[in-house]
């Protein structure tokens, strides 16, 4: 008879099987970056389709240079805009969900479901009203029409993430502080706004992610002083002869900074979507 298998070597077998799938995965999506990090440290004529995946003999760290030379701007231009549309979309977001889960007025989940609904709207099926809107406002071609429009279209998720965030915090302490006085800006400023930190590091990431990445807007609602990193980096890929080692160094610098808030606030994205699910 065969020894029975011991109960200690199948967890163990287990973990080295997910940690094999781990490695595979993780592979499997890093090999993208391999080959955007290969091609912009090639130089032109070292770039062809038979050495696509050979790292290159010499590395030619030019690249970087001349593609922030021509996108260092726009890297300003969207960093101005992912960070004020970020914070006034947390911010705004962060009042919304307050007022929906904790001052309960008539028609509050009318105007909830509402605004949920603007979620649902793609962008192209509103781009042309918003364009004639943002420009009657006087605001086409600046940064601060697109920081308008990033604000209302990001409005919706962050309502949503707040609203629920907030319905999880008992509604004791809005009550003591309102008995012992206080109104609902000092109610919001001394005993929500504290205790909402995981809410507003999910908001943050979310939204910078979604403001740095999105092109349709730029590529509309801006002209050439105006323009974010996303529209720069398409303009660097055009033409007939595309030398792609810019456009592949550019593409790596415009990843930096969403790179930078994953890094910094990655360890408390989950924490902070889990705050609150669990009542004590």
């Amino acid at each position: 008879m065969s020894a029975p298998t011991s109960s200690t070597d199948r967890p163990g077998l287990g973990r080295a099987g997910m940690y094999l799938l781990l490695v595979l995965a993780a592979m499997f999506f890093l090999v993208p970056i391999y080959l955007l990090l290969a091609t912009a440290l090639k130089s032109p004529d070292a770039i062809n389709l038979a050495t696509t995946w050979h790292w290159p003999a010499a590395l030619n760290w030019a690249s970087f240079s001349d593609a922030w030379a021509k996108i260092g701007g726009n890297m300003g231009n969207s960093l101005f805009l992912a960070v004020v549309s970020t914070l006034l979309a947390a911010l705004l977001g962060s009042l919304n969900g307050y007022a929906l889960a904790k001052w309960k007025f008539r028609g509050a989940n009318t105007l909830f479901a509402l605004m949920l609904f603007g979620m649902f709207i793609p962008y192209q099926a509103i781009l042309i009203p918003l364009f004639q809107f943002i420009k009657s406002l006087g605001l086409y071609g600046s940064v601060w029409g697109l920081v308008l429009a990033h604000v209302v279209y990001g409005l919706p998720i962050t309502t949503l993430i707040f609203r629920n965030f907030y319905a999880d915090v008992p509604d004791a302490l809005v009550e003591a502080a309102t008995i012992d006085g206080a109104g609902f800006w000092q109610i919001y400023s001394r005993v929500i706004f504290p205790i909402s930190i995981p809410g507003f590091v999910v908001v943050i990431i979310w939204e910078f992610t979604q403001v740095w990445n999105e092109f349709l807007f730029a590529a509309t609602l801006t002209n050439t002083t105006s323009q974010p990193v996303t529209y720069a980096l398409s303009q660097l890929a055009g033409g007939q002869a595309v030398s792609w080692n810019l456009p592949m160094a550019g593409a790596i610098l415009a990843a930096l900074p969403t790179l930078l808030v994953y890094i910094l606030l990655g360890r408390y994205f989950v924490r902070g979507l889990l705050a609150g699910s669990v009542k004590g």
